[in-house]
């Protein structure tokens, strides 16, 4: 029986376009403020946060979607195209199912730069923009994992990761290659997970890791996807600087939260971004690293409150 009702709610919270199905799923009252949250990657998806902070993001008055981009989670589709063009249509089909004239998006990660993009393409749509541990230049980004990384291997002396290091250094830093050995080193120093992490984010990871289904997700990663947006849209060079610009003189509010302990990211990269959007527009979280919304789920909640007034 309850097979039977977990796929009868799939079915539910699937959307039909251009004869693929798109995964989504909806918290709270369609009345409130739409809020649409973009996931990480490419490759990821949205389980992560519909697991741990959508509803309690409801509950805050919102009306919020989440939904896995095509090709990407659970949402299959062996012949995505893995082009922003079809990010943004996909997009496009969530805004008309639910029927929203405009929305706050929330890009996470690598969803921060497909929601950046989509706001530049389509400004009427998005009321307001938060980038949540979201990269403005991901080749500054390699530098800085590369830089820390070099710290770290020093300090242990150890010869091999050097090596490793070195040649990665001479490797072409526009390759799918390079940013794939730079996200590996990442993982391998604990850059995606606070020093001090909190009571409430021990609580809530362990709550996830207790649902078998979310958690098989959360931790699956369909690599068609960053080489498919890596062949198509050469993302891992892409500069958002002058399109947040643009954006900005477009009068659209932009906003950031992002973790101190998030080691993809230099204090030098979010001083930047804060100095573009605002000081008041972007928070820097203690005890926070890549998943904000888990590590700070209080403050995150908090400061999406605040943005969205």
């Amino acid at each position: 029986m309850i097979k039977i009702l977990s796929t009868i709610f799939l079915i539910l919270t699937t959307l039909l376009v251009n004869g693929q199905t798109i995964y989504s799923k909806t918290f709270g009252n369609r009345k409130d403020k739409p809020m649409i949250f973009l996931h990480g990657g490419p490759g990821y998806n949205s389980a992560n946060f519909e697991a741990t902070t959508a509803q309690r993001l409801a509950d805050q008055g919102f009306f919020v979607i989440i939904y896995d981009r095509r090709g990407e989670g659970r949402s299959i589709d062996e012949k995505a195209s893995f082009t922003f063009k079809e990010t943004f249509e996909d997009l496009n089909a969530i805004y008309e199912k639910y029927q929203l004239k405009n929305a706050t998006l929330i890009g996470h990660s690598f969803g921060g730069i497909v929601a950046t993009l989509y706001a530049e393409t389509y400004t009427k749509k998005v009321k307001t923009l938060i980038l949540v541990g979201a990269p403005v230049s991901l080749q500054e980004t390699f530098n800085n994992i590369i830089m820390k990384s070099k710290i770290i291997y020093h300090s242990k002396n150890d010869s091999v990761n050097l090596k490793y290091i070195t040649m990665l250094e001479n490797m072409n830093k526009k390759s799918i290659e390079y940013s794939s050995y730079c996200f590996g080193h990442a993982i391998q120093n604990g850059f995606y997970t606070p020093k001090n992490m909190t009571s409430e984010a021990k609580e809530i990871y362990s709550r996830f890791k207790s649902d078998p289904l979310l958690l098989e997700y959360a931790s699956k990663m369909t690599y068609e996807a960053p080489q498919g947006f890596w062949k198509n849209e050469k993302y891992t060079t892409i500069d958002l600087t002058p399109n947040l610009k643009s954006l900005l003189n477009q009068k659209v509010n932009i906003y950031g939260i992002y973790g101190k302990d998030d080691g993809l990211y230099s204090v030098e990269q979010v001083t930047n971004l804060q100095n573009l959007l605002g000081k008041e527009n972007l928070k820097y979280l203690d005890n926070c690293s890549h998943n904000v919304f888990i590590d700070q789920q209080t403050q995150f909640l908090q400061e999406v409150k605040t943005f969205t007034k």
